[in-house]
C-alpha cells in the first residue's frame, strides 16, 4: 500500500522534524518547504508573496496591499491563485508515490485521495515553550507569544481553506501528544499505525 502521511502540527510541537524522521524510516520523500519552492516555480508569483501566504491569509493580504494597488477582490483571487497552485502541487507530489507533506492543508487537498493518513502533533505549551526558546534563543515569554501567533495565524488559514476546525481531533486519523509520547515515541506511534494500516490493507 502506497503510503501519503500528512502532518498538521502546533508550532513547536516538532512536527517538521517528526515528519522528516518518518520520511527516512520509511524510505519515502519528505514536503515541507520544497512545497514553495514549486509554487513559485509552477505560478510564476514572486517569491515573498508566496512566502507570505504560507498559513497566514492576513499577512498574504497585508503583503498585496503594501505592493500593489489592485481592488480588495484582486487581493483575494491573488491569495486564493497561491493557495489552488500549492494545492495542485501537493497532488502532484501525492501522485508521484509514497511521501511525508507536512502542512498547507495538505489532509484537506488529498481528502479524496487513496491510503492517506492524516496526522495532528499538539504538545503541552511549557513543552513548546522551551523548544521554541532554545532554537530562537528567545525568553520563554516571547516564545510563548511567537507560539500563540503562530498557532492563530495556521488555525485561521486552515479554517479559511477547509470545511474541517484546524486541531479538531475528530478530523485526524492520529491526534498525538508530543510532549507526552516524545519525538521518538511520536515516530514510534504513527509507523506502528501505518503498519496496522498495511496489514488492514492486505485482509481486504
Amino acid at each position: 500500500m502506497d503510503k501519503i502521511i500528512t502532518i498538521s502540527r502546533e508550532y513547536g510541537a516538532g512536527g517538521h522534524s517528526i515528519g522528516q524522521q518518518v520520511a527516512k524510516e520509511l524510505g519515502i520523500p519528505f514536503y515541507d518547504r520544497d512545497i514553495l519552492k514549486e509554487t513559485v516555480k509552477t505560478s510564476g508569483f514572486d517569491p515573498d508573496m508566496v512566502e507570505h501566504d504560507q498559513e497566514d491569509v492576513s499577512a498574504t493580504n497585508f503583503f498585496l496591499k503594501s505592493i500593489c494597488s489592485f481592488s480588495d477582490a484582486s487581493f483575494s483571487d491573488t491569495q486564493n491563485a497561491i493557495h489552488d497552485v500549492q494545492k495542485a502541487v501537493i497532488l502532484h507530489f501525492a501522485k508521484e508515490g509514497p511521501c511525508v507533506i507536512v502542512g498547507r492543508c495538505a489532509d484537506y487537498a488529498l481528502a479524496d485521495f487513496p491510503n492517506v493518513v492524516n496526522v495532528f502533533l499538539h504538545a503541552d505549551m511549557q513543552d513548546r515553550v522551551v523548544r521554541i526558546a532554545r532554537r530562537h534563543d528567545l525568553t520563554d515569554a516571547k516564545a510563548k507569544d511567537l507560539i500563540v501567533k503562530t498557532d492563530k495565524r495556521r488555525a485561521s488559514y486552515y479554517n479559511y481553506y477547509t470545511s474541517k476546525k484546524w486541531g479538531d481531533a475528530a478530523g485526524y486519523d492520529l491526534s498525538l501528544n508530543t510532549a507526552t509520547l516524545g519525538i521518538d515515541g511520536t515516530i514510534h506511534m504513527i509507523r506502528e499505525f501505518m503498519a496496522y494500516k498495511e496489514r488492514e490493507h492486505e485482509k481486504i
